[in-house]
């Protein structure tokens, strides 16, 4: 009687022993200074050794390996977005004080409004993709693109484009935000201090690790305020994954008489539940520090999942667009979030 249940366990095993690997090559790589000094995550490593593998040698290994990937890409994926927030607590709202919670949500709610209409109406993208883009941009990079996934069911090639663009533009950002300040200083007209340009780093960048390349490059009091905005920017997924849930419902047309449904994220639930416990600071500090470990490892081994399942000729067919959308986004990203940062800072 208890035969079937471990054989149906068992053919999860070795896709999850793929993804495993996968995210255990790609955390070892992202230990490597130079990787580190530029920026690149473990999460991003693991996609493009997972769409290395996923258009050479993964054909040979789906039929056995295809229901431990599939396990990876949405359970793993969901246990991993819970425990971000061991990552974050509510202490670290109170750093940033009233107008850092402003900047954030004003950046967050125009960049992701700007997507959506430039996206669907201007460039006549797919709907998923300009909101998939949208999310990479807004809030916290491929985490963010992974998280809303499931809420606005896209495909595998619409999540890796939208992974692209962060990737892309994230990096490039990691290059110019110093420049920034450097020149602007030099020329006396930056009107942020080096905290105030820590802040507008933290955001409107993309990744969490681009953030602290970028800050980093400027000052290490430039560094603490940007690490402490993007986590407050983080903390705001779980919201706006409800809010767009409910929008998207809102949207869709009732078929058979039914009304639309909300799809609840339970994740972004259990998201808050975790930064408000880890808030209280019961748990051990090596233990949380092993918990984040483990994050990083679920988060990788989701993203070597979509890499996996993700083929450059769907790529190739997303055409110029995305990366189009993304470019106007990264440009209101700088010159509406410097607006933003300047206009909250002055009446707050």
């Amino acid at each position: 009687m208890q035969g079937p249940a471990p054989a149906r366990r068992s053919r999860f095993l070795p896709g999850l022993l793929l993804t495993l690997a996968i995210a255990g090559l790609s955390i070892w790589l992202g230990t490597l200074p130079w990787l580190q000094a530029h920026g690149i995550s473990a999460l991003t490593l693991a996609i493009v050794i997972g769409i290395a593998l996923g258009n050479t040698v993964y054909g040979a290994l789906a039929p056995r390996a295809a229901a431990g990937v599939g396990f990876s890409k949405a359970t793993l994926l969901r246990a991993g977005i819970i425990l971000y927030g061991l990552r974050l607590t509510l202490q670290d709202i109170g750093q940033v004080g009233a107008s850092g919670v402003v900047i954030d949500a004003l950046v967050l709610c125009s960049t992701f409004a700007l997507a959506w209409w430039l996206g669907c109406r201007v460039l006549g993208l797919e709907r998923n993709t300009a909101l998939l883009i949208g999310a990479g941009s807004s809030i916290c990079g491929a985490a963010a693109v992974m998280a809303a996934e499931p809420v606005v069911k896209g495909r595998a090639e619409q999540v890796a484009v939208a992974v692209a663009t962060v990737v892309v533009f994230g990096t490039l950002a990691m290059f110019l935000y110093p420049l920034l300040y450097q020149w602007g200083v030099a020329a006396g007209w930056m009107p942020l201090d080096e905290t105030g340009f820590g802040v507008f780093t933290g955001s409107t960048v993309h990744e969490v690790a681009q953030v602290v390349a970028a800050g980093r490059a400027v000052s290490k009091p430039a560094a603490d305020a940007a690490v402490i905005a993007k986590m407050v920017r983080v903390m705001m997924l779980a919201p706006f994954l409800v809010g767009l849930s409910a929008l998207l419902a809102r949207g869709r047309p009732a078929g058979d008489g039914q009304r639309s449904k909300i799809t609840v994220p339970w994740f972004a639930f259990g998201f808050i539940a975790m930064v408000g416990f880890n808030s209280l600071q019961l748990l051990p500090t090596r233990l949380v520090a092993t918990l984040v470990d483990l994050d990083t490892v679920l988060l990788a081994m989701a993203m070597a999942a979509l890499g996996l399942t993700t083929h450059v000729s769907a790529l190739r067919q997303a055409g110029a667009r995305p990366m189009l959308l993304a470019v106007l986004l990264f440009a209101w990203l700088m010159g509406g979030g410097m607006l933003i940062n300047l206009g909250v800072r002055a009446l707050l």
